[in-house]
């Protein structure tokens, strides 16, 4: 027979533990819905369930001879050696943005060949390229 302070110890642990896992499944619940995913030209090439109202981040190399400014946007081609994706974006590009050089742009898909960027990222250092993107340069020059 359980005493009554056995059985209180026994209810506070279940409310905590009843708790906990609620409170982690809001935690990654919220996770899931603001992360962004990084994708190459590929994988949105090779995808077949690609949501274009949703905001991903596309990476690669800005291809030779490809960027075109004019007055209010900038135009350019992903690359990753594979497949090509043209991106427009509107705004200052870092210090560090030029061709040949690595580049993730954030924003939405208009179609499986056109990206619309709402940010530009580049890299911070000329050595550094993201393991995702190097181990796909590895793959794909192959």
């Amino acid at each position: 027979m359980l005493t009554k302070k056995v059985k209180k110890r026994a209810s506070f642990l279940s409310l905590l533990l009843i708790f906990l896992i609620i409170a982690v499944f809001f935690i990654l619940k919220s996770l899931t819905s603001n992360i962004l995913y990084f994708k190459s030209p590929t994988d949105i090439q090779l995808s077949q369930d690609i949501i274009f109202s949703k905001k991903i981040r596309v990476g690669g190399m800005v291809k030779k001879n490809s960027i075109n400014i004019n007055n209010k946007e900038i135009k350019f081609i992903i690359t990753d050696l594979k497949h090509e994706l043209a991106v427009s974006y509107s705004g200052t590009v870092p210090n560090l943005f030029s061709e040949g050089k690595g580049v993730v742009a954030e924003g939405k898909l208009q179609d499986k060949n056109f990206f619309i960027a709402d940010r530009i990222l580049a890299k911070h250092d000329e050595k550094y390229m993201p393991p995702e993107l190097k181990d796909l340069m590895k793959k794909n020059v192959k």
